[in-house]
């Protein structure tokens, strides 16, 4: 083969080296990307899975009779005959304020 034939083949197979090698570490790249979204979004399904899990606790709770008084207690200040309610002033309070 004359030197020209040679030098052109071996910039030919250069440049299909080069861009083979530029395609792979373009598409290594974006796999890695791809693999930390993955799991950012499998730690956010994670933690939602976790809040309906917990959700569904607290729903099994309020549907019970002891859910549901302290849903009374916590939120409408209701009590138990026969109980006492005990109400604190702070001492920062106006006087005639919780009238």
């Amino acid at each position: 083969m004359p030197p020209l034939r040679r030098i052109l083949l071996a910039s030919v197979l250069l440049l299909v080296l080069s861009i083979t090698v530029t395609y792979y570490i373009f598409e290594i790249s974006r796999i890695v990307q791809l693999n930390g979204a993955i799991e950012r979004q499998e730690a956010v399904l994670r933690e939602r899975r976790e809040n309906v899990r917990n959700y569904q606790d607290q729903v099994a709770f309020y549907k019970t009779r002891e859910g549901i008084e302290h849903l009374a207690r916590e939120q409408y200040n209701l009590v138990l005959p026969g109980e006492r309610m005990i109400l604190l002033r702070s001492p920062d309070a106006a006087p005639g304020a919780s009238r």
